[in-house]
């Protein structure tokens, strides 16, 4: 009598033990799975080879030559959300430092990103990503568990950042006045127009804007981008309202802007020692 061979394994038994060549691709094609089960409990040698080029080819696609491709290709295009979240973050971050400005996020009190969010209909992601940028800027704080806080800034902290800004401006514009014709100064006449104009709508938002399109106009002649990076992040900070206090009313904003319109008369006719004391007052009054 011709001695009964081994009996072929079971494919399904590679499931249990983790060593089956088939078992760590059926994510990959769940199509190995279905075809697992309906073959016999004693299958061929073939069987067994089949199953086991299926589980070859799929690690390693590139041998493949079933329609996976075709697949890949018929697929749209992948969207791109990112794009899309950091424009609607900017466009929060907007928003938020003109909240600030304004007034409207009370210095001391603690804001979540969610009860933002809804105020602005956007999900909470966009605004703690600008609520982070602020933390940089210097205008919140980071509360665990809570949210954000709205920096109080005192009469001293906002006296210092004048201080600064005055020894970083005051010397390239005093520069500036000896070397540059006073037709590019006149160029500039519109933006402190434009100033005059936001102080009048009492907007301290407004304004804050203005001024600092202003000031980064008369810095950009000097051709150093660095520059009016610091100095516009220095503008920014001295803007946030003072802790407990109202913003600045209407007649102050004018005052501020009336001295863009006589620093450049100065500027024009070139009067150095007229330049210097306006850009005192003006900083100092910040």
């Amino acid at each position: 009598m011709e001695q009964a061979g081994p009996r072929p394994r079971d494919p399904r038994g590679s499931d249990d033990t983790g060593t089956g060549a088939a078992s760590g691709n059926e994510p990959a094609f769940p199509e190995v799975r279905g075809r697992a089960a309906r073959v016999p409990q004693q299958p061929g040698a073939a069987d067994v080879d089949r199953a086991r080029g299926l589980a070859q080819s799929a690690a390693h696609p590139a041998r493949s030559d079933t329609v996976r491709g075709e697949h890949i290709h018929s697929e749209p295009p992948v969207p791109r959300p990112v794009l899309q979240r950091a424009s609607v973050r900017g466009q929060i971050l907007d928003a938020l430092r003109a909240a600030l400005a304004a007034g409207e996020l009370t210095p001391g009190e603690v804001y979540s990103a969610p009860a933002l969010g809804e105020r602005f209909g956007v999900s909470a992601t966009p605004v703690r990503e600008a609520m982070q940028q602020l933390v940089v800027e210097g205008a919140v704080e980071v509360v665990p568990n809570r949210g954000f806080r709205v920096v109080e800034r005192g009469a001293r902290e906002l006296a210092e950042l004048a201080e600064i800004r005055a020894l970083i401006e005051t010397p390239v514009v005093l520069r500036l006045a000896r070397t540059l014709p006073t037709e590019r100064w006149a160029e500039l006449r519109p933006l402190a127009e434009e100033t005059a104009r936001a102080a009048a709508s009492g907007c301290r938002a407004t304004y804050g804007e203005a001024d600092r399109a202003f000031h980064r106009a008369v810095l950009a002649l000097a051709g150093n981008e660095q520059l009016v990076r610091v100095a516009d992040d220095l503008h920014r900070r001295a803007q946030w309202p003072l802790g407990g206090e109202p913003g600045r009313c209407r007649a102050e904003l004018m005052a501020d802007a009336a001295v863009h319109l006589a620093l450049l008369d100065a500027l024009m006719a070139q009067d150095l020692g007229a330049v210097q004391a306006l850009l005192q007052e003006h900083f100092s009054g910040v």
